[in-house]
């Protein structure tokens, strides 16, 4: 996978695994780390499917509708990813802190989903449900941030809520910031993603 890794100035700070939106890179959310904990390390990691030239982590059938089977692959795939990768680096695997948008929230939060607490915490930015209908693992405490926008055409507001109430049912901590926004990134929801960070981990 093309990833992008930089050592932080604290190395007890968090490691951001960043993920990018459809049509993304691994460079699009260095800002967004920045404005986030500009001390953290980051890893950032490219999608690795291709629909019609943009990068993906996961293939989908139509718009809004995922293909489930490589979906599960995919996140196994990014999964062992992040343990090797760990050992590469020398960082530590236990202090992940998930950063994604759109189609990065979305295999963010499907690692939620399918391994558990294997991040410290998910900042999920306009994030769908990555499954139904599948027992969640025990999430208890884990702590969530989710930026969504009430007007957002590819992620209904009804998803956003769907996803709040699987991940709190699964015992996480999940704190929404609603934007009266469509389905782009707003400074207003990186400021209280930045404010929900200091709170939960410094």
């Amino acid at each position: 996978m093309n990833y992008i890794f930089e050592q932080g100035n604290d190395k007890n700070t968090s490691v951001f695994l960043l993920l990018h939106g459809t049509g993304g890179t691994e460079r699009d959310l260095l800002p967004i780390a920045g404005m986030i904990d500009e001390q953290a390390s980051i890893l950032s990691v490219r999608g690795n499917v291709s629909e019609n030239g943009m990068p993906r982590y996961f293939r989908r059938l139509a718009e809004g509708v995922f293909d489930e089977e490589d979906l599960v692959f995919r996140t196994k795939e990014l999964y062992d990813f992040l343990n090797t990768t760990s050992k590469e680096h020398s960082f530590d695997r236990e202090n992940m802190v998930a950063v994604g948008y759109s189609n990065g929230a979305n295999i963010a939060g499907s690692l939620l989903f399918h391994y558990g607490k294997t991040l410290k915490g998910a900042i999920l930015l306009h994030p769908m449900v990555p499954r139904r209908g599948i027992e969640l693992p025990d999430l208890t405490g884990l702590p969530v941030f989710i930026g969504a926008g009430t007007n957002d055409p590819i992620c209904p507001a009804s998803e956003t809520e769907d996803l709040i109430e699987l991940l709190k049912g699964a015992g996480a901590e999940v704190e929404v910031c609603w934007a009266d926004q469509g389905h782009q990134l707003t400074r207003e929801e990186i400021t209280k993603a930045r404010q929900w960070y200091e709170k939960q981990f410094h």
